[in-house]
């Protein structure tokens, strides 16, 4: 039975697996490169190998027959991604070839690494911190520029750098309260006797930290919003051009499109980037009062979708203009709550858009006119309340995010205290809570179950 925190030697394929040109088997742990040694074609050239270098040769099989010819990257501890001796075989791609190279390592004494446990082990080595660690799913995942460039800042080390900073001043707040409950009144000598107010001594530093925390704790939505996307659903009465509208922006050719009215009847999605924006695009069902049993559970299903949307892209067919089906849709309850851009469509032929067309785009799903406007309104609605995009810091895990919340409610709780005059044996109880729930973005504080369950999320060969 395997565990996360043992140093056997692993081994996973760290590319997809199928047809490619090049497939990476990963390698890890006690005597890796020695036993990877056994079965490849120069073992004492791959034995004495230093870091960091390139071996060629052939990985052998069952009596020394030739699996597959590659190329071993060798790397030494401590200065690899584990910490430990590995080695990165680039094998030819394809999916029997990896896994006979994959065989090779069983019989040579490697076992199947766990999901994230490359990535585990670089933390339990202290290569990395947690917020790096989780940084490292984050660039697998992104679906986005944006995602990916706000990966690599966390990946870079400048989140921790941020914990560790708010961090270090409440651990000297809270110093400071303690030291002040050692001695008396008279023996006590604060270094910032001016900042103190209350019964809590360097108080504005502790007020800094919960600023910074704030920062944080916002900065979640917008980070959130780039990393796992939102939901865009198209709507409208039937022959609005939706589908036109879909595939022009999915940029193929999705969603069957003809002149008979009712074509979608089910819905479609696909996942499209607007402004580095990850988006979920469905197209629905056209919205009307029809007897067709099909076609009615495809408006019921359009009008779900609708409730679930962080946007609605509700089509009008700018040729006949809007219909008194149109407002009596845009005036129900079918769309409260749920941000709308109305499409005027069909630009190209349409007519004039109605003078009270504030909030309107006017787009030509066919020839693309309007579109780059609409892709920004979209992106607009989107980041309306997430703040100002920027390039500072911010935090995209749920788990992070939870934990910066409870350190704010525990400064919070300490800030309000002071205020009213607690004494300083109540108020650093608090303070030492939030500096531990600190300790645990990055690591410093953890249990075995927290650590399994999170990295067990990983990808198999990161």
């Amino acid at each position: 039975m395997t565990f996360y925190g043992e140093d056997s030697p692993i081994a996973a394929l760290a590319t997809p697996s199928g047809q490619g040109a090049l497939a990476i088997v990963r390698t890890s742990g006690k005597d890796a490169v020695d036993r990877l040694a056994s079965c490849f074609s120069a073992p004492r050239k791959l034995r004495t190998a230093p870091g960091n270098t390139v071996v060629y040769g052939w990985i052998l099989g069952k009596n020394r027959s030739r699996v597959d010819e590659t190329l071993v990257s060798v790397f030494r501890a401590p200065k690899s991604y584990t910490g430990e001796d590995a080695a990165d075989i680039s094998c030819h791609g394809g999916y029997a070839v990896a896994q006979a190279v994959l065989e090779t390592l069983h019989d040579a004494g490697f076992r199947d690494a766990l999901p994230g446990e490359f990535t585990f082990r670089a933390f339990m080595n202290n290569k990395i911190d947690l917020t790096r660690a989780e940084s490292v799913k984050e660039i697998v995942s992104a679906k986005s520029g944006k995602a990916h460039s706000g990966a690599i800042r966390r990946l870079s080390g400048g989140l921790e750098a941020e914990i560790r900073s708010i961090k270090e001043k409440l651990v000297r707040v809270l110093a400071g309260a303690e030291l002040f409950l050692d001695y008396s009144e008279d023996e006590y000598m604060e270094t910032d006797a001016d900042e103190r107010t209350g019964s809590l001594p360097d108080r504005a530093r502790a007020w800094e930290a919960h600023a910074a925390l704030q920062d944080l704790s916002a900065s979640f939505r917008i980070e959130n919003l780039y990393q796992e996307g939102a939901f865009a659903v198209i709507a409208g009465r039937p022959n609005a051009g939706k589908s036109s509208l879909f595939n022009r922006l999915v940029k193929e050719d999705r969603a069957i499109v003809t002149e008979t009215p009712g074509t979608t009847r089910d819905w479609l999605e696909a996942w499209i980037a607007i402004e580095g924006i990850p988006v979920r695009l469905a197209d629905t069902a056209g919205i009307r009062d029809s007897e067709d049993a099909v076609e009615k559970i495809g408006v019921e299903r359009s009008l779900d979708l609708i409730t679930c949307a962080d946007v609605l892209l509700y089509i009008v067919d700018g040729t006949t203009g809007l219909s008194a089906e149109d407002m009596q849709f845009l005036h129900s309850g079918a769309v409260e709550g749920t941000p709308l851009i109305t499409v005027w469509n069909k630009a190209d032929i349409a007519r004039e858009m109605p003078d009270n067309s504030t909030g309107m785009v006017r787009v030509s799903a066919k020839t693309g006119e309007g579109i780059v406007k609409l892709s920004a309104l979209i992106a607009e609605v989107l980041l309306a309340d997430h703040g100002a995009e920027d390039e500072r810091i911010g935090v995209a895990s749920a788990r992070q995010k939870a934990l910066i919340d409870k350190a704010l409610t525990y400064t919070a709780d300490a800030l309000a205290m002071a205020d009213t005059g607690q004494a300083l044996d109540i108020i650093a109880p608090s303070l030492r809570e939030a500096v531990n729930c600190l300790g645990e973005i990055t690591g410093e504080v953890s249990t075995t179950d927290i650590l399994d369950v999170m990295f067990s999320s990983f990808c198999v060969g990161k």
